[in-house]
């Protein structure tokens, strides 16, 4: 009786001890959830039952326009616009934009699920757009340690590569008409409201499908041949990207990537990855017909730099800050899209004293920050001059978030060195191989922007004539 008392006693004093221990867990719990919660929410308007604010985005075409507009009668950096049951997080001031991609960067390093995005990636099977996880971590670790080593390795970037970035660029752009990369966060109503994946009720997702079957149709046999030219072994040396991604092996010698995870990160490449640079050259080269002395002293400082005896090359790009300057600057006043890819929130949390419930999508404002008046002086002038007066030596990107050319954190741009080298190199080249003046019977180049995009209404077209000795261009 002795024994069965004692351990009865223990027994209950044991199941009271964790009793204790689960009361002060969940005390604490309830307090911290409390501690976040008693932070409002960031200032917007005010969202109907179920369907938030999707019928007011429906009648305020493009997107981008309305929500900037919005916090600009808001005077908010950071607003809360509910969409269906997602929090919409627009943010257009640097310190803010750092708490998220820096000071929290863990709570923000994933990424929405949206059809668009499902549909590119071919299940989520690349990095940029995929949410975290395993298959990021493998992918992102792929292109980290083997795809940079081309760059770093290589040295010089050579003119062709760029060119034929760019020249695929202008090929996808003809064959795609801007759709695709246009449509990968385009605010579609299925995305918020998933019950009506289906109905189509903007025409989103026939757009998609149609520029993913176009993009499929385009890049699928190139890679079913180059994989079968390894197989026969027709092919033995790696040239480019491509190449890399078909012959990487895992610890016991089979391919590393399959076919899809393959043509799923070309394609996300060729998508979002290729447009950042052209849109920066050709931005820059717009403004700089409208203001010819900020051309003349770009071409004067690579005369001085490089001369006219051979063309410039990567060794010459630290002493090219005028340059940089105004590929920085262009990079600012024109982003290629009006917002960043989206962060989405893994729990909730608190920045700028706002709470931020967890599965909020962050939108980083690229014009937002690029154009904020408390950041810049006169924010809408192409000024390359800020730029020196700010830095030594000028690099394109940001790390403070003032502007966003290539993104920082756990989602920064894993291409930033090669993106940087294509920008400088496409740019400064073009400078020092032509005399660029204005078309015939054109006083100006017409800086509106195209009513669905970023880019110009019209797209740029200017005199060249070369300025270098004959024999200095290839193929002389």
């Amino acid at each position: 009786m002795e024994y069965l008392a004692t351990t009865s006693f223990t027994t209950l004093l044991s199941f009271t001890a964790s009793l204790l221990v689960l009361a002060i867990m969940l005390f604490y719990f309830i307090q911290s959830h409390k501690n976040v919660k008693k932070h409002p929410l960031p200032p917007g308007p005010k969202p109907w039952p179920i369907v938030g604010c999707l019928p007011t985005m429906l009648r305020n075409k493009p997107v981008y326009r309305w929500i900037h507009n919005l916090m600009k009668e808001m005077n908010t950096e950071i607003a809360c616009i509910r969409l269906g049951n997602v929090h919409v997080i627009p943010v257009i001031c640097p310190d803010i934009a750092c708490e998220f991609l820096k000071a929290q960067d863990n709570t923000f390093a994933s990424r929405p699920h949206t059809m668009t995005t499902d549909l590119i990636s071919r299940g989520y099977l690349t990095t940029a757009l995929s949410p975290s996880g395993d298959q990021w971590n493998k992918m992102k670790k792929v292109l980290m340690t083997h795809c940079k080593k081309s760059v770093h390795q290589g040295g010089i970037v050579n003119l062709r590569t760029a060119a034929q970035h760019y020249c695929a660029n202008l090929t996808r752009k003809m064959l795609f008409n801007k759709s695709c990369l246009n449509h990968i966060y385009a605010f579609c109503i299925s995305d918020f409201l998933p019950s009506l994946i289906g109905l189509d009720l903007d025409g989103h997702e026939k757009v998609v499908m149609e520029n993913h079957r176009i993009i499929n149709k385009y890049h699928d046999p190139i890679i079913h041949e180059r994989v079968q030219q390894w197989k026969d072994g027709a092919k033995k040396d790696t040239e480019d990207l491509l190449d890399i991604l078909i012959t990487l092996k895992d610890r016991n010698g089979n391919p590393l990537l399959s076919k899809d995870e393959i043509k799923a990160q070309i394609t996300e490449i060729m998508v979002a990855a290729v447009d950042n640079p052209s849109n920066a050259c050709e931005w820059a080269f717009a403004e700089m017909l409208n203001q010819p002395e900020i051309l003349e002293k770009a071409t004067e400082e690579l005369d001085r730099v490089v001369g006219k005896e051979r063309l410039v090359q990567e060794s010459d790009f630290a002493h090219l800050n005028y340059v940089k300057a105004c590929a920085r600057e262009a990079f600012r006043l024109h982003p290629v899209a009006p917002f960043n890819v989206p962060h989405v929130s893994a729990a909730d949390t608190t920045v700028a004293n706002y709470f931020i419930p967890k599965g909020s999508y962050v939108l980083l404002s690229r014009l937002g920050l690029g154009r904020n008046p408390k950041v810049w002086d006169e924010p809408l002038k192409f000024k390359p001059e800020r730029h020196l007066n700010e830095m030594e030596k000028v690099v394109l990107t940001e790390n403070n978030l003032r502007f966003i050319s290539f993104s920082t954190g756990k989602r920064g741009c894993i291409g930033v060195t090669l993106g940087t080298s294509m920008t400088t190199m496409l740019f400064a080249r073009l400078l020092q191989a032509f005399t660029w003046s204005l078309p015939p019977s054109q006083s100006s180049i017409d800086l509106t922007i195209a009513e669905d995009s970023m880019a110009l209404a019209k797209p740029l077209s200017a005199l060249a004539k070369p300025r270098l000795p004959p024999q200095v261009y290839p193929g002389y």
